[in-house]
């Protein structure tokens, strides 16, 4: 490989805020862009990964058993139909027994030689799970959204984070009301990142099809669709350009549409 993999955690402090969407969504376009990308469902119990990526139905193994030496780390992995760069590495439903930083760390570091990203899909909060996911990655990503709860709790994420030697720690602000923003509802993305004192790596908004689509059926005319390709970009070349959450909602017919849409 010519590139040396980036291990990416994907957290947030409150549950519900989107962060296994975010994952598996964000994996399929590192994958479109011809990178090799796994993602690991270290979610462990409460996990949903397989569900998303549409491959529950495909699993042999899972990440406790590849920890626990029942099989090798890439006998665990399941190709994603959809595009032959993703794989996951599922995690149990039945949470068969718990993983040790060790057991994990030395799960990722039998993948490494072969993925270009490995995303980490952390449990929410701040427990012994997070801990654990947190330890393997290089980087991180904090989901939260505009409401104050999600923001407070991604503060409590950063400052942990901050007891790690993490090459970086970035924002990401999920289910964007970009009419709430304009009527001055609820903070922007870029408020949210003057609060958090972290750099904003991206925004997606509050988009059906995101919600009702696994990830890689994203209609390409979605707006998710446009949010997440730009998300991928800034992760694969460093920058910070963020999908405009507005545009939609600005001008006379914007106007009308927050008027309709904040009567229904």
């Amino acid at each position: 490989m010519d590139t040396v993999c980036r291990k990416i955690v994907i957290t947030s402090g409150k549950g519900g805020v989107g962060k296994t969407t975010i994952t598996a969504n964000l994996g399929y376009f590192l994958s479109k862009c011809g990178k090799r990308t796994c993602l690991v469902d270290a979610d462990f119990g409460l996990n949903n990964l397989d569900v998303i990526t549409g491959v529950e139905n495909l699993i042999s193994y899972d990440v406790i058993d590849a920890a626990n030496g029942r099989c090798r780390a890439k006998q665990a992995l399941v190709q994603c139909p959809f595009d032959k760069n993703l794989y996951v590495l599922p995690s149990s439903h039945s949470f068969k027994s718990g993983v040790s930083p060790d057991g994990l760390k030395t799960v990722i570091d039998e993948l490494f030689p072969y993925f270009d990203y490995i995303l980490i899909d952390c449990p929410a909060g701040i427990s012994g799970g997070f801990h654990t996911a947190v330890s393997q990655a290089d980087e991180a990503i904090v989901v939260t959204t505009s409401l104050l709860s999600a923001i407070r709790d991604a503060d409590k994420v950063i400052s942990a984070l901050g007891g790690y030697k993490l090459k970086s720690v970035r924002v990401l602000v999920n289910m964007v009301r970009g009419d709430l923003i304009l009527d001055k509802e609820l903070l922007s993305p870029e408020e949210v990142e003057g609060v958090l004192r972290t750099e904003l790596i991206g925004v997606i908004p509050s988009d059906d099809a995101v919600m009702l689509s696994g990830a890689g059926k994203l209609p390409p005319e979605s707006e998710g669709y446009k949010a997440f390709k730009t998300l991928s970009l800034n992760v694969v070349k460093n920058k910070n350009k963020i999908f405009d959450c507005y545009r939609q909602y600005s001008g006379f017919w914007g106007s009308l549409r927050r008027s309709l849409r904040k009567n229904l």
